[in-house]
C-alpha cells in the first residue's frame, strides 16, 4: 500500500511541525497551523504542483491552514471509512468511481457551496461532490521502447514482457479505468480476455499509478498506464523521460476515457465551515484559472476554456484527434465489485 504523503501547505508549516503530526500507514508528515484553524485534504495523488500555490493564497486571504493528505484514489475512501468514528478529514478529493462510493457509503455530505459554474450534469444531484479538475486516461512509454507502441495488440508482444505495469482496478483510479476503457471498447468478456492475455507481460499489482512514472522514465518499465495531467506534470516538474500515448483500436481510433479528480466535503468534517470555504475557493476563476498552468489539467468551469494549441506537452496537444468518453458513473458502481471480482478471477490476481 502507497504512505499517505502529507504535505503542510502554508510557509510556517515547519515552526509547528511537531505539534501538529500525523502518521498513516507508517509514513508520517506535518501540517500547519494559523489562528484560523486547519483543513484536512485527503487527495489522490498528482495536483501538488496545483494544490500547493493554491492553498498558501487561501492561507494567506483566511488565516485558514490546509493540511494536504495524498494517497491512491481507493485509499482516500478507505482511510475515510476506517476513521469514521473519529473522522480527521474535512475535505475528500478522488477520481470516479470511488467518490460516488464514498457518497453512497454515507462518507460525504452535501456542501452547500456554489458549483453554478460547473455543468449539472457531471455533479452530484445530491450535492455531495463535484468535479474540481478535469483529467483523463493515457499510457506512457520509454523512448526505449522499439517499437513504439500505437496500438493496444502492440502491448501484448514478446518486447513488453516483464516491462509494463499498470495499476490495480479497484485499488487505482486510474487503473480503475483501463479495465472500465476495455470493457467499452471491447465488451466486457473481451476485456477479460485482453487482460487475461496482458498478464504475460504484466510485472504485477500496483495500488498508486503515480509510482508507476519514475519507473517507465529510468527504464525499468517501458510502459506504463497514467493520466494526462500527472503525465504531463512529471515530464515538466521532474525532467520524466517518456511519452504519453493512447492505444489505438484496429481501424485506428483512439479513445480515453474522462477521469475527473472530483472532491467533497467529508461527513463530520471537523472544520467543515473552514471546508466548504476552501471548496469554494478552488472552484473559483481565480484558483480555476491556474489548473491549466500549474496541474496541466483542465479547468472545470464552463466560462474558462481549455489549454489550446497542439503541442503535446498540453492537455489539448495530447488529446488531439483522441475520442472522450464519460461513463455513467452509477452505473460502474453498481456492478464494479462483480467486474472486479471477474478481472480478479481471468487474471489471477
Amino acid at each position: 500500500m502507497r504512505p499517505f504523503t502529507i504535505r503542510p501547505a502554508a510557509a510556517a508549516a515547519a515552526l509547528v511541525a511537531t505539534a501538529l503530526t500525523l502518521t498513516a500507514c507508517g509514513g508520517t508528515g506535518t501540517a500547519a497551523n494559523s489562528d484560523g484553524g486547519v483543513v484536512t485534504v485527503y487527495s489522490a495523488d498528482g495536483l501538488a504542483s496545483w494544490y500547493e500555490p493554491q492553498f498558501e493564497e487561501f492561507t494567506k486571504e483566511t488565516g485558514i491552514a490546509v493540511n494536504l493528505v495524498e494517497a491512491g484514489s481507493g485509499e482516500v475512501v478507505s482511510r475515510v471509512e476506517k476513521e469514521q468514528s473519529n473522522p480527521q478529514a474535512d475535505v475528500v478529493v478522488t477520481l470516479p468511481p470511488f467518490i460516488q462510493k464514498a457518497a453512497a457509503q454515507g462518507l460525504l455530505q452535501p456542501s452547500g457551496i456554489d458549483t453554478s459554474a460547473v455543468p449539472a450534469d457531471v455533479q452530484d444531484p445530491a450535492g455531495s461532490y463535484v468535479p474540481v479538475v478535469n483529467n483523463y486516461l493515457t499510457f506512457i512509454a520509454n523512448p526505449g521502447a522499439n517499437p513504439t507502441p500505437t496500438t493496444w495488440d502492440d502491448l501484448l508482444t514478446e518486447q513488453f514482457k516483464g516491462k509494463l505495469q499498470y495499476s490495480t482496478p479497484g485499488q487505482a483510479g486510474d487503473g480503475t479505468a483501463v479495465l472500465l476503457l476495455l470493457q467499452h471498447l471491447m465488451g466486457k468478456e473481451g476485456a477479460l480476455d485482453y487482460l487475461a492475455a496482458l498478464q504475460t507481460n504484466n510485472v504485477g499489482p500496483s495500488s498508486s499509478t503515480g509510482k508507476l512514472q519514475p519507473k517507465v522514465s529510468n527504464g525499468e518499465l517501458l510502459v506504463a498506464n497514467g493520466d494526462v495531467q500527472m503525465n504531463l506534470a512529471s515530464i515538466r516538474d521532474d525532467g520524466s523521460q517518456f511519452d504519453l500515448f493512447f492505444p489505438a483500436n484496429p481501424d485506428g481510433t483512439r479513445t480515453t476515457i474522462a477521469l475527473p479528480y472530483v472532491m467533497g466535503l467529508a461527513t463530520g468534517a471537523p472544520r467543515s465551515e473552514e471546508a466548504k470555504q476552501l471548496m469554494e475557493y478552488l472552484l473559483s476563476e481565480k484558483a480555476q484559472r491556474a489548473v491549466g498552468t500549474d496541474a496541466l489539467g483542465v479547468s472545470v468551469r464552463t466560462d474558462l476554456t481549455a489549454g489550446e494549441g497542439t503541442d503535446p506537452n498540453t492537455p489539448a496537444g495530447a488529446l488531439a484527434g483522441v475520442d472522450v468518453w464519460t461513463p455513467n458513473w452509477n452505473d460502474v458502481l453498481r456492478d464494479l465489485d462483480a467486474d472486479l471480482a471477474a478481472y480478479q478471477k481471468a487474471t489471477g490476481s
